[in-house]
């Protein structure tokens, strides 16, 4: 499964993060991540020290997901920024989804 504008792949099943218990704000594309660190957590009675790598692994991939995200964002605020410049100016440009 592919999630559009995202470089990352969905890993995790549906199936998989309902047996999980994974709750629905967290079914991104690091839930694959998490499963395994809740278990962890859970076998370990949620002392920090001890889920280290899972938990670093997992804060990564949401962190590299943030990061995309705010790249996309600025790249339609200076696609924006254009349309506005050219408006100004007087040109008139033909929106993307004129069929021409």
């Amino acid at each position: 499964m592919e999630v559009p504008g995202s470089s990352k792949k969905m890993i995790a099943t549906q199936e998989e993060m309902v047996e999980a218990r994974v709750p629905l704000p967290y079914r991104d594309q690091c839930a694959h991540l998490l499963i395994p660190l809740n278990k962890c957590r859970q076998a370990e009675c949620y002392l920090p020290w001890k889920c280290e790598t899972e938990r670093h692994a997992y804060e990564k991939c949401e962190y590299e997901l943030v990061m995309e995200r705010m790249l996309q964002m600025q790249k339609i605020r200076e696609e924006e920024a254009k349309l506005k410049q050219a408006q100004k100016q007087g040109i008139t440009l033909i929106p993307k989804t004129a069929n021409v």
